[in-house]
């Protein structure tokens, strides 16, 4: 599930909302940890934003860590953490903090963000079963 949550590039194939995303730097720490810097669009009907985040990979500790750096909020954190339960499969902990810049967009957008947090759950298992279930077929 690490595998699935860390490859950022793919959300705009399985993601609901995400447009599109763009990886602008990728780098890797003498620790093993990875820091990706990307700008991932989220649109519904007219409403279009994108905001940057830095992402931060820890696959020996099974954690994510995105940190807002640029967008519509004034801030924004997540944070992915895996714990095995066997072999083949895992429980997965997700917790995201944010706040809107305008109140106006929070208004028009805070509804839609805890759907749209909901959908991208749902798309995660669907994407976990899709690739892991045909392998062990």
């Amino acid at each position: 599930m690490f595998d699935l949550v860390a490859d950022v590039e793919r959300y705009p194939e399985f993601l609901p909302l995400c447009s599109a995303l763009k990886v602008r730097s990728r780098e890797a720490r003498a620790d093993g940890a990875e820091i990706i810097v990307a700008d991932m669009t989220v649109a519904y009907k007219l409403i279009r934003e994108t905001f940057r985040s830095k992402v931060t990979l820890e696959k020996q500790k099974l954690w994510i860590l995105v940190e807002y750096l640029d967008g519509p909020f004034s801030h924004m954190a997540n944070r992915w953490t895996f714990r095995p339960i066997d072999e083949r499969g895992c429980e997965v902990e997700f917790d995201i903090t944010y706040e809107f810049k305008s109140r106006m967009l929070g208004f028009l957008m805070g509804t839609m963000f805890d759907v749209a947090f909901r959908r991208f759950a749902a798309a995660f298992e669907r994407r976990a079963d899709e690739i892991y279930k045909r392998r062990t077929v």
